[in-house]
């Protein structure tokens, strides 16, 4: 059955060059997996389309989020929380002192998604 996913990324800052080090960090991550996972995919007629939402600095709280099909990682793998931690990196964006999303997969923090998160969120979106 033919489908297509739909991959969202989300972050502040202007672009994957001027975004804050961890959003950048998980930016380069998702390219990779996209890459490697549209083979797969393409072989069960299912299209993988990446698009990127740049935020405003008022919505930081949204910033480092993927979307599978409109549902993002941390309710796609039962495993994954999200909590907001400190990041330097988006205060300089946003020249306030600012906290980013982090996703959590047992007892490890990670500032970027993980390959492998990625990679199971987007093969779970699909089944």
């Amino acid at each position: 059955m033919p489908g297509t996913l739909v991959v969202e990324w989300r972050h502040i800052g202007e672009s994957v060059e001027a975004t804050c080090e961890r959003c950048a960090a998980t930016g380069r991550t998702l390219a990779e997996v996209v890459e490697e996972i549209r083979p797969m995919l393409s072989a069960r007629r299912i299209r993988v389309r990446v698009t990127e939402t740049v935020l405003p600095p008022e919505r930081i709280d949204e910033s480092n989020t993927i979307l599978f099909n409109g549902v993002p990682i941390e309710d796609l793998l039962d495993e994954v929380r999200v909590e907001m931690t400190p990041c330097v990196s988006c205060s300089c964006i946003t020249g306030t002192d600012a906290e980013c999303r982090a996703v959590v997969c047992g007892e490890e923090s990670h500032e970027a998604v993980p390959a492998d998160l990625i990679r199971r969120a987007a093969l779970r979106a699909v089944e």
